[in-house]
Formats: structure tokens, C-alpha cells, sequence
């Protein structure tokens, strides 16, 4: 994370709870005028969406990536090509409303720039990918506390040892995202989430992260570290940074993603998503 993210993470309570009562709308404005900050607790109530973008004839491989590994990539809307909006979000323009972006060439990070109006192809398809910072609403709501969001950090997230299944020109690991969560409250947690399955669900593991193959939680591939508190246990659930592992490991020769953390705040209510 760079220096500018760092200080843009609202830091005091007061920052925070403005965030959290920011409308979608607001919140993209305030990115596309240039804030960068991670999006976690921002515009509570309100969906929130990894993004993909790929060169057309790259496109059904991404498809059909999403639809064989729907855990880690669970796909809430895919655009024609060229179009800058998504129907998550009507008003939106998917090139600039994002905090960070980061710009792939060859599978190699090229850039992380917070707007992509200048790179913008006719040819480019955006997937809208559901993200885990959509339950942390929820999660607090039961009682269960949300430490990257009380701790003013982005959230940690490593590669696994895990291989996604894979589609065409695409494979990769499974990356997931990790909270700490009080050991009495992860039965929770996991009823919690598991009603929420389009934005990645329940957990894929609990406790004993070397069975991921993950060797230091202080050490998170993406993200920062989350503080544990006396009697927490690592939770860990599918990301959608998955394709940007993808990414790395497939090496179309362009690409445009959010950066980690980096997310779009639609306009969906979270409750969309929830099921009874």
C-alpha cells in the first residue's frame, strides 16, 4: 500500500462513521475526485463489487472462469462491450468511480492509477464481481465484530495453495480475505455469511491457515495486516482478487482491475443479496 492510501484511510472514529453514512453516489464522487482509500465500511448497507475488465475475445474465458470457481468469483453483472456502466450502478462510469485501479500487461502489474478514462477501448468488458466487504454490514449487525474496519485497515488476503478450476486461457490459486473473528462468535459468522452467497458466502476455512498453505498472517499477499485481539481465530473466505491471481498466472497481454481493497460501491442494497 502505498503512502497516499495510507493517510486516505479514514483513521478516527469520526472519518469512519462519516463513511459508513456516505451514499453510493457520494462515495464514487468523492473517488472520482480523488480520494483513494480502501472501500470497507464505506456506504453501509449497500453492495459493494470487485471489477475485471478484459479485451473481448478474452472475455468468455472470464465467463466461464466465474461460473466454474462461483465461490471466489460470483458474478453480479457483465457489460456489453465498451460500456462504461453497470446496471448495479446506471449514473456510474466504471472508468473513473473507483478509488485505486491497476492496469495489467502481460500478467504484470503496469499501474495503479485512480482513473482509467485514458486507457478506455471499445472492445473492453467489465465483470462486476461480489465482494466480501458486502457482509461485514451484516456481520456487525449480529454482534460480531469487523476488526479491519475498527482498526481503519484494508482487509488481509493471501494466495492459497488451492488451484481454481480451470477455464480456457485462465487458472490460478484461490485467494482468500481473513478476519479475525472471536472463537465463540464463528458459528455466527458462518450463518451470517452463508445467507449471502453471491457475494461470496460462507467461510472455505477456519483456524489453522497453514492448511491453505498460507505461512504468516502477518504477511498478507494483498491488503494489510488485521490485529487479532485475545481469543480471535482466523476465518478465511473466498476473494475476488482470485482473478487478478488469474491474471498473474494466465498473462493475457491487457487488463484492468480494482486494486485490493480498491472496491465499487453500487447502488444494490445489501439486502438484494440476503437470503431468509
Amino acid at each position: 500500500m502505498t503512502t497516499t492510501e495510507q493517510a486516505n484511510i479514514p483513521a478516527t472514529r469520526v472519518e469512519r462513521d462519516e463513511a459508513r453514512r456516505s451514499s453510493p453516489r457520494e462515495a464514487r464522487r468523492r473517488f472520482r475526485d480523488g480520494l483513494v482509500t480502501p472501500t470497507s465500511g464505506w456506504a453501509t448497507g449497500f453492495t459493494q463489487a470487485n471489477l475485471v475488465i478484459l479485451p473481448k475475445d478474452w472475455a468468455f474465458d472470464m465467463l466461464l472462469f466465474g461460473q466454474r470457481n462461483p465461490k471466489p468469483v460470483p458474478l453480479l453483472d457483465v457489460t456489453e462491450p465498451g460500456v462504461t456502466s453497470t446496471v448495479l450502478a446506471p449514473d456510474a462510469d466504471l472508468r473513473t468511480d473507483l478509488p485505486r485501479y491497476r492496469v495489467w500487461r502481460d500478467g504484470e502489474l503496469a499501474d495503479e492509477p485512480s482513473d482509467v478514462a485514458d486507457l478506455w477501448r471499445d472492445d473492453l468488458v467489465s465483470f462486476l464481481i461480489g465482494c466480501s466487504f458486502s457482509f461485514e454490514n451484516a456481520l456487525i449487525g449480529a454482534g460480531v465484530p469487523v476488526r479491519n474496519i475498527d482498526q481503519g485497515t484494508n482487509v488481509s488476503m493471501y494466495r492459497t495453495s488451492t488451484q481454481c478450476r480451470s477455464a480456457g486461457r485462465l487458472s490460478g490459486p484461490l485467494v482468500v480475505s481473513m478476519r479475525p473473528i472471536p472463537a465463540g462468535l464463528v458459528t455466527k459468522a458462518v450463518q451470517v455469511t452463508g445467507r449471502m452467497p453471491e457475494v461470496h458466502g460462507a467461510p472455505v476455512h477456519v483456524g489453522a491457515p497453514e492448511a491453505l498453505g498460507i505461512t504468516d498472517l502477518a504477511q498478507p499477499d494483498f491488503g494489510q495486516p488485521v490485529r487479532f485481539e485475545e481469543g480471535d481465530v482466523p476465518v478465511f473466505w473466498a476473494c475476488g482478487v482470485t482473478p487478478q491471481a488469474a491474471l498473474m498466472a494466465s498473462k493475457p497481454p491487457f487488463a484492468i482491475t480494482h486494486a485490493p481493497g480498491h472496491m465499487f460501491v453500487t447502488d444494490v442494497p445489501d439486502s438484494v443479496y440476503q437470503q431468509n
